[in-house]
């Protein structure tokens, strides 16, 4: 893991398609973490292009979407990537695939979200924007932490606490 007391802390979110929550997580926390983090995200199985609910969400809350791509998660695992000092999945799927082996051994967290994507189109407003929420509670949480004050055991415990919290 990378030096905490050192900015930005480089953040990965993973999904198994990087069209929704992976997206959704990455633009919250480059938003909220105010510069003390650099997120990005990526998929086992990359969709291709991001859902368009997504862009429509975060375009209507204000987000600049230009940059949001559907990518894999070998981009981050080649060499010449960021390094990362933190990788968090954000579905269940993703966290039970056989990742990459990460460069500088990244601290690791599961924040498993139901998929968006998954609703129908009628339906796929109101799962998106409960998904944004449910990520929004975490991503307020981790960028207010005190990187330099944890261990990377506490760092999991609380990544850990931080999800089950946002659960209740």
């Amino acid at each position: 893991m990378a030096d905490a007391t050192r900015a930005p802390w480089r953040v990965l979110f993973l999904c198994t398609g990087n069209s929704a929550r992976s997206i959704l997580a990455e633009a919250l926390l480059n938003r909220l973490g105010a510069g003390r983090f650099e997120a990005y995200s990526a998929g086992s199985t990359p969709k291709g292009a991001v859902h368009p609910e997504s862009l429509r969400l975060l375009s209507a809350k204000g987000y600049d979407i230009a940059g949001l791509r559907s990518k894999s998660w070998d981009e981050f695992a080649a060499p010449g990537a960021p390094p990362l000092d933190l990788i968090i999945t954000v579905c269940d799927n993703a966290a039970g695939e056989v990742c990459p082996i990460w460069p500088g051994r990244p601290a690791a967290a599961h924040w498993g979200l139901p998929d968006p994507a998954a609703a129908s189109p009628a339906d796929a407003p109101g799962a998106f924007a409960r998904a944004y929420e449910q990520l929004e509670l975490r991503i307020s949480a981790l960028a207010q932490l005190d990187l330099a004050a944890l261990s990377p055991e506490a760092l999991k415990r609380r990544l850990a606490e931080i999800h089950e919290e946002a659960q209740s």
